[in-house]
């Protein structure tokens, strides 16, 4: 790990400890400035809860039926976004079949369907799968539509051109070229998936961490509710993690941007198709024209000419 990327997640550390610093602070203080800091359980105490929690069998019962909710879900959703989203995209009859019922649906709040899972579904575990599934189905169905959507005919029409047929279109062009956008929308429905799960638990779950979480509110249990937001944080930020770590790794064939300062300049090698005598490659930021050498240029010409001789 280099010296740069040590300090980045040291300031990333810094950043969190700040934050954690300034709750103790204006909760330890009793703070109220239109605020009412002094109703927020301190840091300290959140940290005991959280320790009496982990040494019970409750916290992870919970955290193992969240997990198993939101995955299945989700996992449902994946798949089923990026099937409907090709098939919207590449088929007009299916636009048309299936266009105006996703669209009149997809505007409808995921959280808002619990009663039609209550009525439809058997069980509530059913049902609160479900809601997770609908919420991260529209987002997944989304990208994948436009992106491909946006692919450049070019590329279809060059494998068509070398004899490959539908399936060969959709494995070698299609799903590779929406790939990135593909995982975009992943990432924003796993994210909009645990907002989702989380109410749903909170109204009708048998366990999991939003309905713990909602019953230490009715009891009263300030420090178990912030044990519960806290806990929800860390796994949505663990998914999310994941979910975008998988979608570097399957699309490592694309170039990665960093950033840079501005004002800053850096030299950048530009691959190039034909190597042309004469021509540096490299070349810095900001500069429109190659500058061509004077002496590899002339031998570039003693070459040709060279091989103009011997080919006499």
């Amino acid at each position: 790990m280099t010296r740069h990327a040590l300090g980045r997640y040291a300031l990333r550390l810094v950043s969190l400890l700040t934050a954690l610093g300034l709750w103790q602070l204006l909760t330890g203080l009793d703070v109220d400035i239109w605020l009412r800091f002094s109703q927020f359980p301190t840091v300290t105490d959140v940290a005991h809860a959280f320790g009496g929690r982990l040494t019970g069998s409750d916290y992870w019962t919970d955290l193992t039926d969240s997990l198993t909710r939101i995955l299945s879900g989700f996992l449902l959703a994946a798949v089923l976004g990026v099937a409907v989203g090709v098939l919207v995209a590449r088929s007009r009859l299916a636009e048309d079949l299936l266009g105006p019922v996703l669209e009149v649906v997809r505007p409808i709040p995921a959280i808002a369907l619990v009663p039609v899972a209550i009525l439809l579904f058997p069980s509530n575990e059913q049902g609160i799968v479900f809601i997770t599934f609908t919420a991260a189905f529209f987002p997944v169905l989304v990208s994948t539509r436009h992106a491909v959507r946006a692919l450049t005919p070019v590329w279809e029409e060059a494998v068509r051109t070398m004899g490959g047929g539908r399936w060969r279109i959709l494995g070698a062009v299609v799903l590779p070229g929406a790939l990135p956008s593909i995982f975009g929308g992943l990432s924003v429905g796993i994210g909009v998936s645990w907002i989702c799960v989380i109410s749903a638990e909170m109204i009708s779950g048998q366990y999991g961490v939003g309905y713990r979480t909602w019953q230490d509110y009715t009891v009263v249990d300030y420090p178990g509710v912030f044990v519960g937001m806290v806990t929800i944080g860390v796994l949505g930020w663990v998914t999310s993690t994941a979910v975008e770590l998988l979608g570097r790794r399957l699309t490592r064939w694309l170039p990665r941007t960093s950033y840079v300062p501005a004002g800053r300049s850096r030299s950048v090698v530009l691959p190039a198709t034909a190597p042309v005598p004469g021509h540096v490659v490299v070349k810095a930021e900001g500069d429109s024209e190659y500058q061509p050498d004077a002496q590899q240029q002339g031998s570039g010409e003693t070459e040709q000419e060279a091989r103009d001789e011997h080919l006499v």
